[in-house]
Formats: structure tokens, C-alpha cells, sequence
């Protein structure tokens, strides 16, 4: 490599490679599309090798660009990054944090308690990066992650906030014409909610249903909020939080007994953030928020029980 290209070059090849075609990744950095085009080429012409291949499609990322991803990904977080860590100098909680949890707890759970955070500290912004994925906090793809297991680099800090349960929840209308099962075999005889795409997870989740396999599901879904509004509509029976199904009064849990899952909830930033007044405020109300919802979530006794009767 004869000269070093440019940040702008990188920014825009990522862009190509995210977006698909030189159109979408003008459209998204606000550029023009000549000017895309100029910064690809520059880069074919420093590594001497094609990037990307034209067709009908778009553009198709070569070989040589798919080795490269990575590394301009990782140059991308580093920007955000260092833009994050820019903004807010002063002592007051104030500038971006960005925050990686679950689909699941940023729709639950982040809602109500970003709002308060914002309400309390107005200087505070937020991004929400909502993945399954246990995002890099070392490579600071995130600032402060919300885990449901428990981290292992030793550059990290980590608190424990105690753990939420996953039960069998039905709505009432549904039990009511469908009856509610008393053993688990009894849910092969259910409609059924449940996920699509096998992920390690899911498939830790299913050792506890043993005998029920997706081929059972009337419904499935991988977002974790779509499933939860199935219950709710009184399409079938299907998993969510206790801390959340209580909340509705026409939820009803079934095969409590049988099935009680607990995920351990971890509050999680690199330890390079402790000394940042908004990452320390963020960190620590995260902490007590979370520690709020799972002891909700463990002194709910026997939620909204379903009687045949009512």
C-alpha cells in the first residue's frame, strides 16, 4: 500500500459494504455518489484489488472487501467511540451513552427507565443497540451492556442485579376456550408461540419443554415483543417474563410447577468508564432499576392464576 487512504475513505467503504449499493451509502452519510465511487476506487487503487463487482443487484462485496469488514468495522466503533467519549466533558452526567441489552429488555424493560434518566439528567442522550448478540464492549461497540449471562474478560465491570424468571403465559379468553394444560405433554394439544430461527438460546430454553419442538408452534416469531403481544391478543400459549406478564391481570401463568426459568441480569461497562460522570450515573441507575424489576419479578407469588370459574 503505497499511501495511507483517508478515514473518509474507510467510512465510506463500510458504508457500501452495510448499505449494499453506492446510492445507500451516499443516502447515508450524507454524501454525493460521485464522491462514494472516488473513495472506492482510491481504496481498490491503495490495496491494488477489486472491492466490490456490479450487477443488476447492486454491488456484490469480493473477497477482498469481506477480509477487510471487520477491520473497518471495528474503525467504525472506535469513531463512535472517541465522538461518545468527546461529547460531555465536563463533570456533569451529560453526552451520549449507548446501551446493548436484549430485544426483550430494551422493549420491556429500557423504555420507562431511560425516560426517567432523561427526565432526571436532561444533558443525557442515548442509543439503544437491541441484539440477542452479545455485543463487544472491550472493542466499545457499546458503553454499558444489560446481560443475561455473566461476563468473562477481566476488563470489565460487572454487577449482578439478581435474575428475571421466564414462565408459560396464556390470556385468560384463550384459556377459557381452550382449556389450561395440567402436565407439559398436555401443551402439544395448545396453540402454541414460540420461536423461528434456532439460536443457542432457544435451544437451551427448550431442554425445559422436553417432548415440544418448533415443528408445535401455531405461531412463530424470533422478536420477543410480537411474541408477547400473541399472548396478550389470546392467540396461544407462549414464554415471557413474570415481571411482565403480572402486569397485565388478563395473563394468566400455566404449568408454574413445571416450568420456571431464571436469567441472571448483569449491568456491564468496560472499567475505562468508571471515572466518566455519565457512564457512572447510567451504570449505577441501571443497577438499581434492574435490582428493582428482579425482586418484583421474585416476590411475585402464583400471578394472576387462571380459574375455569371466572
Amino acid at each position: 500500500m503505497s499511501k495511507e487512504p483517508s478515514w473518509d475513505v474507510y467510512r465510506s467503504f463500510a458504508a457500501v459494504l452495510q448499505q449494499g449499493s453506492l446510492s445507500a451509502a451516499s443516502r447515508a452519510l450524507g454524501m454525493t455518489q460521485p464522491s462514494i465511487a472516488r473513495h472506492i476506487d482510491a481504496l481498490e487503487q491503495a490495496i491494488g484489488a477489486r472491492l466490490f463487482v456490479r450487477s443488476q443487484r447492486g454491488l456484490s462485496a469480493t473477497d477482498h472487501a469481506l477480509a477487510l469488514r471487520p477491520h473497518a468495522e471495528a474503525l467504525l466503533a472506535a469513531a463512535e467511540a472517541l465522538r461518545r467519549s468527546a461529547e460531555g466533558v465536563s463533570g456533569r452526567p451529560e453526552g451520549t451513552v449507548r446501551i446493548t441489552a436484549s430485544q426483550a429488555v430494551g422493549t420491556h424493560h429500557l423504555p420507562t427507565i431511560l425516560t426517567r434518566l432523561r427526565r432526571a439528567q436532561p444533558g443525557l442522550n442515548f442509543e439503544l443497540a437491541l441484539t440477542d448478540d452479545l455485543d463487544d464492549l472491550l472493542q466499545r461497540q457499546a458503553d454499558i451492556a444489560i446481560r443475561m449471562t455473566q461476563p468473562e474478560q477481566k476488563s470489565l465491570v460487572a454487577k449482578s442485579v439478581g435474575s428475571v424468571c421466564l414462565g408459560l403465559f396464556a390470556h385468560r379468553s384463550y384459556l377459557e376456550q381452550k382449556g389450561c394444560p395440567s402436565r407439559l405433554e398436555d401443551l402439544r394439544n395448545h396453540d402454541l408461540i414460540g420461536f423461528d430461527a434456532e439460536t443457542p438460546f432457544t435451544r437451551a430454553g427448550m431442554r425445559h419443554l422436553p417432548g415440544i419442538d418448533r415443528s408445535m408452534f401455531a405461531l412463530r416469531v424470533d422478536n420477543p415483543a410480537a411474541q408477547f403481544e400473541a399472548i396478550r391478543a389470546g392467540f396461544g400459549i407462549g414464554i415471557c417474563q413474570t415481571a411482565v406478564a403480572t402486569r397485565d391481570p388478563d395473563l394468566c401463568r400455566v404449568l408454574a410447577d413445571l416450568f420456571d426459568l431464571p436469567l441472571p441480569v448483569w449491568i456491564v461497562m468496560h472499567e475505562d468508564l468508571r471515572n466518566g460522570s455519565r457512564y457512572r450515573f447510567t451504570f449505577d441507575a441501571l443497577v438499581e432499576a434492574f435490582a428493582g424489576i428482579t425482586q418484583e419479578a421474585f416476590s411475585a407469588t402464583g400471578p394472576n392464576v387462571f380459574n375455569a370459574q371466572n
